[in-house]
């Protein structure tokens, strides 16, 4: 870290709500001492947002975390970590549940992970309430449902008496969100708040944020690999890079006049809405196109034990062709069936990407699951390279299993905690009885290799990765078995920048040289213009526009789509304070020359 850094920061301690210093925090592991967090300084004000920035592993989300005590045993903490006048270091758990969710809340990355699967959402943020406030019942739970609400979830009466599992991966984050800022906190530590959300809700969570800054004077640490977000809400940034922080500045001189390479290349990496790369490349120097040679090597080791089922997949099309599709879950206590889709028809040619956005709660996932067979339609049919698998049973489907595959939202939920990165990576391909022995451990190793993770991390556990890094090993995985159709359920949304346009542009290599059709779902519109070739937009459980991508996300017919596109941030914060006014009156937003 810099001198200038260093002053500034300690310059700006006097009057701070929450204060780090010489912060240094390591990890005892059986290859020894980790160093993940070397020396920050850094400061927090009232009513002041400091975005923490940097790659997946650069240590924002182990600092955030030793705030409020929340790593393991195996870490040691030293260096100060305030709160005004109190020091946080070395406090008993008793004295930091008084702090936790009072005084500094915190919204977790992950909210699969961050709710318990046993409990209603209402009894959640009851507990939470009732904890740190004297309250009643009936208050709390009334107080709960007026939380729902100011989160933007719909219905929030019925949604109080549901389980995590019934709702949207972006609904549950709305849920985590209503929890942490239950109390009133001091101090709100948000690590990736808007990463499961669509770019409307994202709006309306980065509104409300700014609301509590401004009207109980909240501090706020904001975690994120969304530079958009970080120019929509920040005020301040620190960047961070291996454990250090490399650069700390004002959020416009930053995002104008970087001092740092590092930072450069962090903002150049930012995907943007109407502005495709020559060539569809993000990064000027990034991981090799896949070569022929390569490709032919993979369709060689990944040998089809059924040659008749492969020649008709290799000579029918559409990859996926879906029909009429209709999806209702049963309603609870007598109350009326809820169609999460309705009359769906689209289809996606092979070596085709179908873009598919929406509001969380659209029908996105679940049009995606029922694609390749996880869940059962209601009615409609879903046929891949001209078979029908609607109505086939598992036995049916195995064989096919091994055509498609699918990148799921949160990796933390789809990772077996009990299995080595190396063992899950492995296992598609132990269960089709492709690869073993010595063929099978080179292709786990390469699968990382293509995904920036080295081969060495094949024997540690998802618990021992970031977010970022689980994703990672959530992509190679799917593609283990060289798909011929894979369903991409925001596969990008927990990787930071960098990270981000490297599996982006590895993604495109792999796509172009293998020709796989993808579904690509997404909330982020700036990665959709890049990835896609076709756009479907979704609202409310109905296809409401489709066509090319020069039609949907730059010519739109609907509202809709217009009100979707006028509400995605960009990496610019001058420009974004302009579309951000417009979008908050009701109109479009600008965007960018």
């Amino acid at each position: 870290m810099s001198t200038e850094t260093t002053t500034a920061s300690l310059a700006g301690a006097t009057g701070s709500i929450l204060s780090i210093s010489d912060l240094r925090i390591s990890f005892s592991t059986e290859d020894g001492r980790v160093d993940a967090v070397k020396g920050i300084t850094f400061d927090v004000k009232p009513g002041e947002i400091v975005a923490v920035v940097g790659e997946s592993g650069s240590g924002k989300s182990v600092t955030s975390m030793s705030v409020l005590g929340l790593l393991p045993r195996t870490s040691k903490i030293e260096g100060d970590l305030r709160l005004e006048e109190r020091e946080l270091a070395g406090l008993k758990d008793k004295q930091l549940r008084k702090i936790r969710g009072n005084d500094i809340a915190m919204i977790f990355q992950e909210p699969m992970s961050a709710l318990n699967p046993v409990f209603t959402v209402g009894w959640q943020i009851r507990e939470a309430l009732r904890t740190h406030q004297d309250l009643a019942k009936s208050a709390a739970d009334a107080r709960a449902v007026e939380l729902l609400d100011m989160v933007g979830i719909p219905n929030p009466q019925e949604r109080f008496k549901q389980y995590p599992h019934q709702l949207s991966g972006g609904l549950r984050q709305r849920v985590v969100i209503a929890m942490a800022i239950a109390c009133d906190p001091k101090v709100i530590i948000a690590d990736e708040p808007t990463t499961a959300l669509d770019v409307t809700v994202q709006a309306e969570i980065l509104g409300l944020l700014r609301k509590l800054r401004d009207t109980l004077n909240t501090a706020i640490v904001l975690i994120t690999h969304d530079m958009g977000v970080v120019a929509d809400l920040a005020d301040r940034v620190v960047v961070m890079y291996q454990g250090e922080i490399v650069e700390e500045a004002p959020v416009r001189e930053l995002f104008a006049s970087p001092r740092e390479d590092y930072t450069r290349r962090l903002l150049a990496a930012v995907p943007k809405l109407g502005q495709r790369p020559e060539g569809q490349r993000l990064l000027e120097t990034t991981t090799e196109a896949v070569s022929s040679e390569e490709a032919a090597k993979i369709a060689e080791e990944i040998r089809l034990a059924d040659a008749e089922l492969e020649a008709q997949i290799e000579a029918t099309g559409p990859a996926l062709e879906i029909s009429n599709l209709v999806l209702e879950y049963p309603g609870r206590r007598g109350q009326a069936r809820n169609r999460a889709v309705d009359d769906v028809s689209l289809h996606i040619d092979k070596g085709e990407i179908l873009g598919l956005v929406g509001e969380s709660g659209s029908g996105k996932s679940t049009i995606g699951r029922c694609a390749i067979r996880l869940l059962k339609p209601t009615a409609g049919t879903v046929k891949i390279a001209g078979r029908d698998i609607t109505n086939m049973s598992n036995k049916e489907l195995r064989p096919l299993r091994r055509y498609f595959s699918i990148v799921f939202q949160d990796p933390a939920s789809t990772l077996d905690p009990k299995m080595t990165i190396g063992d899950s990576i492995a296992e598609p391909l132990l269960l089709h009885k492709v690869l073993s022995g010595k063929a099978l451990s080179d292709r786990v190793v390469s699968l990382l290799d293509k995904v920036e993770l080295s081969g060495l991390y094949r024997n540690r556990y998802p618990h021992e990765l970031s977010g970022g890094q689980r994703q990672r090993v959530a992509i190679a995985r799917a593609l283990a078995l060289d798909p011929k159709l894979l369903i991409a359920d925001e596969p990008t949304s927990a990787l930071d920048v960098s990270v981000q346009a490297r599996v982006l542009d590895l993604f495109l290599d792999l796509q172009q040289t293998l020709q796989f059709a993808c579904l690509f779902i997404s909330h982020d519109l700036a990665v959709v213009d890049l990835l896609a070739d076709r756009v479907a937009v979704m609202q409310h459980g109905r296809l409401v526009e489709v066509g090319t991508r020069d039609q949907v996300l730059h010519s739109p017919q609907e509202d809709y789509t217009k009100r979707l596109l006028s509400a995605a941030p960009v990496a610019d914060p001058a420009l974004q304070a302009e579309r951000r006014a417009a979008w908050e009156a009701g109109k479009l937003a600008p965007v960018a020359d």
